[in-house]
């Protein structure tokens, strides 16, 4: 068995179970369960405020859930903190970029697999063994050629496009030892073209690797585009499930949150 295919083997789902977050009187996700496969892309959508954010935080452990349980494969990730989880294999991409702009884009993506590999082992962050490094660099230099970044390698990232930066976060995160990513509205900021792009490099790389994949995304056209199932929340719960093709025509979906011309613009362009 060669190592990509053991990779692809060894990819965890993520399950939620009967998650239930409250910040006070206010319930911002209220029993929700969701179950993403492995190698695949799932999708989380849902109008602003819905609680996408909020379940991948809860997922993370950056919010304290009220109830419920995080699994990652077989291994139950809600009693863990934060790094922790990371460490287990839970990968996750923000919203808002964040990037170190002063460094160059190898710098910024080799940060991944440092922070995953110094978190193991004490004192992690004053010493790497030279094995580790040379892993660091590898992981990150496959990274950076999946994403197509090679020309900008050296370049600080201050310098580069949005579309070139979001896909710099992304190599991070690949570059990760992480078994099942998160990523937050990754396609925030792009034109047409450079979704497109990004929706072609994540979808590569699922293919290839086996990893799994939950998305939280407004660009109708990108879930469209690249996944296979879709979850829906509205007000902090899960009002429909089922395949992406079923969600583009559910009623339910679109009273919720496509509006039935923005589904019907989706579908003719698939």
């Amino acid at each position: 068995m060669t190592r990509s295919q053991h990779a692809r083997t060894a990819m965890p789902d993520l399950r939620v179970e009967e998650l239930t977050v409250r910040f006070g009187g206010l319930t911002a996700v209220g029993n929700l369960s969701l179950h993403a496969r492995a190698g695949t892309i799932t999708a989380l959508i849902g109008p602003n405020g819905a609680g996408k954010t909020t379940t991948f935080n809860a997922c993370t452990g950056v919010v304290k859930a009220s109830t419920g349980r995080v699994w990652l494969g077989e291994q139950r990730l809600d009693r863990m903190p934060t790094p922790a989880r990371a460490a287990a294999g839970l990968g996750r991409t923000f919203q808002r970029m964040e990037l170190f702009d002063s460094m160059t884009v190898v710098q910024n993506v080799s940060m991944g697999p440092e922070a995953v590999f110094s978190s193991r082992r004490p004192w992690g962050q004053f010493f790497a063994p030279s094995s580790e490094r040379r892993e660091i660099a590898r992981r990150a230099r496959e990274a950076i050629s999946r994403c197509g970044l090679e020309n900008v390698a050296t370049r600080r990232v201050r310098d580069l496009s949005t579309g070139q930066r979001r896909l710099v976060e992304l190599a991070r995160a690949i570059a990760s030892p992480f078994r099942f990513l998160l990523l937050d509205e990754p396609s925030s900021g792009l034109d047409v073209h450079e979704t497109e792009e990004f929706g072609a490099v994540l979808t590569r790389h699922v293919a290839e690797t086996g990893i799994g994949v939950l998305l939280v995304e407004h660009d109708m056209a990108l879930i469209a585009d690249v996944s296979t199932d879709v979850y829906v929340l509205d007000f902090g719960r899960r009002i429909w499930s089922g395949p992406t093709s079923e969600a583009m025509t559910s009623e339910v979906v679109r009273a919720a949150y496509l509006g039935g011309e923005v589904a019907e613009e989706v579908l003719a362009d698939a």
